[in-house]
């Protein structure tokens, strides 16, 4: 049984010490007797840098490293090339003053490993001369790799001054390539987010971005139909321990899990961090998003929490996946591009492109809701934990009275600053609570004669859902909030009746719960429900 890579970027250590690797080198292949200049983009933790690694050992002419992989066997050449490899992740950038020196060291530190003498102090000057003495010194045209080349700008997403500070000096860095295009054999960019090309690639007018292109579409990742062919004796030995012996399928589970990844809209990939960590730890557990989580994602859905109910069926088209800009940030691309949201389905209308996107699988879903869910009420690992144990057994038995008593309790953790005085506020919390607490919800269903809030099927029981939220004035009387309470539930459960949206469930044999909801504010909730 091959040992797992976890965590591992480098392709040599991982086939001279024996580890699994999952071959991508007919990818390889067609991208280095293709186009000059790629591009591409992957979530973090998806095996971006891992490529760029056997793109470096290919074009070092390694070729005994390949023996028994697709490449191999190609008629490939393996000739020798210099190949620069640049870390963007590994470079200061606290402003740009740091930035700027932090490049120049990177670079002194690939002359030295090539015993040549650093003498530039401008950081595009160093970097154009670094492939002009490579190519004196092989006589060969010269391969340029550069990961993470976002991260610079991503880490201040959130000051947009600082993050332009870098910007600025990332293209000039960046556009010195268009200059060297006689000295350079290949050129390889990979990072998380698609900044706009004239915002960073502005020079190189010939980039070639894969990120959505259906022949790598699979070029990160392990493709579901591979799964068993790589990994049967691990899913075998699964089998020996006690907690999966009552699964009926766990490589159903292991689909459910970390499957759904795709970027062409047909085949689907599993993320390589989370299969290889719960292989490594026999647990069914998130270990993608516990590796680290956006933090200007969730202030944008703080700022914006109708964003976030909108996403579980978000149509796009190609040009706005494609942009992102620092000064006009929008949160769909910015899903799109961290993984929380990927492609369900690609769709042709009148010569158009649209991306229908989805949360990818169990993993993402619940991460995700977690996130929202402590950003939005700044609750705690215990709280949600026993909230998910007593909402569970209230909506069980019918409950509601309980369920409303929990919800106050959690949103009476929401600090006062972070109240939004709107319904999709409310609205959101409620829907990241319930999903994050296990249960299939969804949210803003479509019937004949409107759209339901929300919907829930536990069992035996179906719950139809309509929120109201009521602004009430911090000194109002408990009189004026009964009136506003006793309007907003009224509303809501008319709503629920005059529309129908019990129907979908009638002659399925389930108890029907209607149920309204009504906000006042952080800890002023009630709720009037209808059994059918």
């Amino acid at each position: 049984m091959k040992k797992l890579p976890l965590g591992m970027q480098n392709f040599k250590e991982i086939i001279e010490d024996d580890y699994m690797y999952v071959d991508k080198t007919e990818h390889i292949y067609n991208l280095v007797r293709g186009a000059k200049y790629y591009f591409l983009s992957r979530p973090r933790r998806f095996g971006k840098s891992l490529l760029l690694d056997t793109i470096s050992e290919v074009f070092a002419g390694n070729k005994e490293l390949f023996r028994g992989l697709w490449i191999y066997d190609s008629g490939y050449a393996f000739e020798k090339y210099p190949v620069i490899r640049l870390d963007m992740s590994r470079i200061a950038n606290e402003t740009a003053e740091i930035f700027k020196r932090s490049i120049l060291s990177y670079l002194k530190l690939c002359y030295e490993a090539e015993g040549l003498e650093a003498t530039d102090s401008i950081q595009s000057d160093a970097f154009a001369k670094l492939i002009l003495l490579l190519n004196e010194k092989y006589g060969q045209r010269v391969v340029v790799l550069i990961d993470e080349y976002d991260k610079p700008m991503l880490d201040h997403i959130d000051n947009a001054e600082a993050a332009e500070a870098n910007r600025k000096v990332l293209r000039g860095f960046y556009g010195i390539l268009k200059s060297m295009d006689q000295y350079l054999r290949f050129t390889f960019f990979t990072g998380v987010s698609k900044f706009t090309k004239t915002s960073l690639f502005s020079e190189l007018n010939n980039l070639t971005d894969i990120t959505l292109t259906e022949d790598y579409a699979n070029i990160c990742g392990i493709p579901t139909e591979s799964l068993d062919y790589y990994f049967h004796e691990h899913i075998a030995n699964l089998k020996t321990y006690k907690r999966f012996q009552a699964c009926e399928s766990i490589k159903d589970e292991i689909l459910a899990w970390y499957d759904g990844y795709s970027w062409d809209g047909e085949s689907r990939l599993l993320n390589p961090f989370s299969l290889l960590s719960f292989f490594a730890s026999r647990k069914l557990s998130g270990y993608w998003y516990a590796s680290g989580s956006p933090r200007f994602l969730l202030d944008l859905i703080k700022k914006k929490p109708e964003s976030y109910i909108a996403i579980r069926n978000t149509k796009i088209t190609e040009d706005m996946l494609d942009s992102v800009e620092i000064d006009k940030i929008t949160i769909e691309p910015l899903l799109f591009q961290t993984g929380y949201l990927t492609v369900q389905e690609v769709q042709h209308t009148l010569g158009d492109l649209f991306y229908l996107l989805k949360i990818p699988n169990n993993e993402v879903r619940r991460a995700f809701n977690l996130h929202v869910l402590t950003a939005l009420t700044e609750s705690d690992d215990v709280q949600t934990g026993r909230a998910r144990l007593e909402i569970d057994a209230a909506l069980q038995v019918g409950d509601l009275q309980r369920v409303r008593d929990m919800l106050r309790s959690l949103f009476a953790s929401i600090p006062y600053q972070l109240h939004v005085d709107n319904e999709a506020y409310y609205h959101s919390i409620f829907y990241a609570a319930l999903t994050v607490l296990g249960f299939d919800i969804d949210a803003e269903v479509s019937v004949s004669k409107g759209r339901v809030d929300a919907t829930l099927e536990l069992g035996d029981k179906a719950y139809v859902i309509e929120f109201k939220y009521e602004h009430c004035p911090p000194d109002a009387t408990a009189e004026a909030k009964q009136k506003l309470f006793e309007k907003a539930l009224k509303e809501g459960m008319g709503q629920i009746k005059d529309r129908g949206y019990h129907k979908k469930y009638l002659g399925s044999g389930k108890t029907i719960y209607q149920v309204a909801f009504a906000f006042l504010g952080r800890d002023d909730i009630e709720m009037l429900s209808e059994a059918l």
